[in-house]
């Protein structure tokens, strides 16, 4: 797979629960999606220092992102603070994602970032990516601050 972009989600879990790149494998290799592994590519945890767990091979397309699973998708843990769609990320996560992109980069070349919401109805990942980290951060160019 030649991606086409990046897409951000986020688990839609709330913030603080701890939930793993496994957890989510079940879900969606379990009815009623029965799919052949997790959607996502990447999985940043909550886990206070950033970890990025690989999830399905890059060279596999997503099942992350109707219409647009030529992409890599990256989810990272939360997105709901009770019970409603919040921006959870923390710092530690928005780092780990900033350099998941650099090294993405780095190996398919210029990819545009894009959230999820922008080609769904859904909130996931519960901001706005362009409102958030200006339009600078979805050009094709390094974000490592």
């Amino acid at each position: 797979m030649k991606p086409a972009k990046i897409v951000l989600h986020c688990s839609a879990t709330e913030k603080g629960q701890h939930v793993t790149t496994e957890t989510m494998r079940r879900w969606h290799t379990s009815p009623p999606r029965n799919w052949s592994d997790i959607g996502y590519h990447f999985v940043i945890l909550n886990d206070g220092v950033g970890t990025v767990e690989r999830g399905r091979p890059v060279w596999k397309n997503g099942a992350h992102t109707k219409g647009h699973n030529d992409s890599i998708g990256v989810v990272y843990v939360g997105g709901l603070l009770n019970g409603e769609p919040t921006d959870t990320m923390s710092e530690i996560q928005e780092t780990a994602f900033f350099e998941l992109v650099d090294k993405i980069r780095d190996v398919f070349g210029p990819l545009s970032i894009h959230g999820h919401n922008e080609f769904s109805s859904k909130a996931c990942p519960s901001f706005n990516v362009v409102d958030k980290w200006g339009p600078t951060f979805t050009q094709q160019t390094r974000v490592t601050k």
